[in-house]
């Protein structure tokens, strides 16, 4: 199924795996890219030296096109641009919206760039910037989210931009990419769908609760770092929804000592990173410490599996997955399914 993001990217099916921190790893990458997907290396929760060599551990076990997730408002984020450029990484996408002068120079390096985005006038801005591509996230996703559902957001963007738009937020089968296709997307991106494979290095205990839940077991709460997060509702996440501010303070600065640990950043880079997550948004100082949260509460739970000390970020669509087939078979069923969904269409006329 040729689509412009299959021809943008060089990938056989019009389907993204996103970069999801603590989760999307070389093991999984490498599986997704060699499935035929796009696969996406998470790098924000990874050092400098752990990104190079994770980038060189994908190439060593597959010859597909992948790439690699970024914070554009990371301190750090010019010297990840040099490894990817130095690494010959095929894509590169963002969580926020980079620059111009990033996109350009990414593109000056044949770098393919897709910025994530939750609104129309994103997509039109890093458009105008030179993006090759926009990944649009609707309400339903997992993660920090907008309130947005794809349906809406999806033919908004498509209608405003002339790049390749890839629909994400409630995508997990092949009725879906059609769906999305119809809309006018060039393809789907899924984060909990990939989640839940065989390959995914989530402990399997982690994939058990995620395979027992229903659409209503995920919610969305600010109460992990001040911003909209979707995740699975636990007894953590209601005590986190109880919590009054000092304890919530108190948590923030617990695990922004131990991402400091574990990073080996400096409290004045972290406070630089603080200053530009704030930069353009309605956030306090208190709500900027409780970032800090995210990346401690999630590996809790990604790599630990301790979920009574971290959170789950998870789509709406965990409700609907009930299997953990390898990133091969998922691939293989979605393209059948998208196949025999279009085969089965009335046709006008």
């Amino acid at each position: 199924m040729d689509t412009p993001l299959t021809k943008l990217v060089g990938v056989r099916h019009p389907v993204v795996q996103t970069g999801m921190g603590w989760v999307a790893g070389p093991r999984l990458v490498s599986a997704a890219a060699g499935a035929g997907a796009l696969g996406i290396l998470a790098s924000a929760t990874m050092t400098t030296d752990g990104l190079r060599a994770a980038v060189r551990e994908v190439k060593s076990r597959t010859d597909a096109p992948f790439g690699v997730n970024l914070r554009a408002d990371a301190g750090d984020a010019a010297e990840r641009v040099r490894i990817i450029v130095e690494e010959g990484v095929k894509v590169a996408s963002f969580a926020l919206a980079p620059s111009r002068d990033l996109i350009a120079r990414l593109k000056d390096a044949g770098v393919v760039v897709i910025p994530s985005v939750g609104a129309e006038r994103h997509a039109v801005k890093v458009a105008a910037w030179g993006a090759d591509a926009v990944l649009v996230q609707g309400g339903e996703g997992g993660g920090h989210t907008g309130n947005v559902a794809t349906s809406v957001l999806l033919p908004q963007v498509v209608g405003a931009v002339d790049i390749p738009v890839i629909a994400a937020g409630g995508f997990h089968d092949g009725r879906g990419l059609v769906a999305a296709l119809a809309y006018g997307a060039a393809g789907i991106a899924m984060g909990t769908r990939f989640l839940l494979t065989a390959d995914s290095t989530v402990p399997d205990a982690v994939k058990a609760e995620y395979l027992a839940a229903t659409v209503r077991d995920v919610t969305v709460t600010t109460k992990v770092d001040g911003l909209p997060h979707r995740m699975l509702r636990t007894e953590l996440v209601d005590a986190l929804e109880r919590s009054g501010r000092a304890a919530a303070l108190l948590r923030a600065v617990r695990h922004a000592t131990a991402f400091k640990k574990h990073t080996g950043m400096s409290w004045a880079r972290m406070v630089r990173d603080g200053l530009a997550m704030k930069h353009g948004r309605d956030l306090s100082w208190s709500q900027v410490l409780l970032a800090a949260n995210t990346p401690m509460l999630l590996k809790a739970s990604m790599v630990e599996g301790r979920t009574d000390l971290g959170v789950m970020a998870s789509g709406q669509v965990a409700g609907l997955i009930g299997d953990l087939p390898s990133c091969a078979d998922l691939v293989d069923r979605i393209m059948a399914e998208a196949q025999a969904t279009l085969r089965a269409l009335p046709h006008a006329g």
